[in-house]
């Protein structure tokens, strides 16, 4: 049946309901540049650094799973399965912080997480110490974006996806007929722009490209 295209992340989610991996591209494949900016190791980087001796460091991953359990004390801990583009590596946070990042920590969510890691015989044990969205933090780094169409088709659909406002510079780049070149033209207010955002442009029917700077 006709149906409007899923984004990128949605579709990712449901892949890996269904077969138990990502199997089309990794949720933080759109992230790649931004998590440079942001100086996130992955999952590899740090894990060998730990053997090295490092006890901390941030992470990005993509929630796969999440558990709760009580502790021996009766005070209740999460378990959370991460992915990467890297592998899957599991960490754990107690009470306070269970109550405090429960919400960020849903199944399909990507976040940025700073944690102390222990290298121990059964392997390396990592303890949550903060939670913040990738999304919101992807978007305070991300200073403009780009959209290349070849006609006004799609301008009203990209129009209602700069609805929020922000920090970020907006073109449109309208690609000219025969190769005759290009007319970029920079709307006057500002808008929050993230990997996300591109990504629902990307989607809509008459346009070419959608570039984040």
């Amino acid at each position: 049946p006709a149906a409007e295209p899923w984004l990128a992340a949605d579709r990712l989610h449901r892949e890996f309901q269904v077969v138990g991996f990502y199997l089309s591209a990794h949720p933080l494949d759109e992230y790649k540049a931004a998590l440079q900016k942001m100086r996130v190791q992955n999952w590899a980087e740090f894990s060998a650094a730990v053997k090295r001796g490092a006890a901390a460091g941030r992470l990005a991953g993509t929630v796969t799973t999440k558990q709760e359990r009580k502790t021996r004390t009766g005070n209740k801990m999460g378990v959370v399965q991460f992915s990467d583009t890297t592998g899957q590596y599991e960490a754990v946070l107690f009470s306070e912080g269970l109550a405090q990042y429960r919400d960020m920590l849903e199944p399909g969510r990507s976040v940025v997480i700073t944690v102390s890691a222990e290298d121990r015989p059964e392997g390396i044990n990592l303890r949550i110490q903060t939670v913040q969205s990738l999304e919101d933090e992807a978007s305070r780094i991300q200073k403009a974006l780009r959209i290349f169409v070849r006609d006004a088709q799609p301008i009203n659909v990209l129009a209602n996806q700069l609805a929020v406002k922000g920090e970020g510079q907006v073109s449109f780049v309208l690609i000219k007929e025969a190769g005759q070149g290009e007319v970029e033209i920079e709307l006057p207010n500002r808008y929050r722009i993230s990997p996300q955002v591109a990504s629902a442009m990307r989607a809509v029917p008459g346009v070419v490209e959608v570039e984040l700077v």
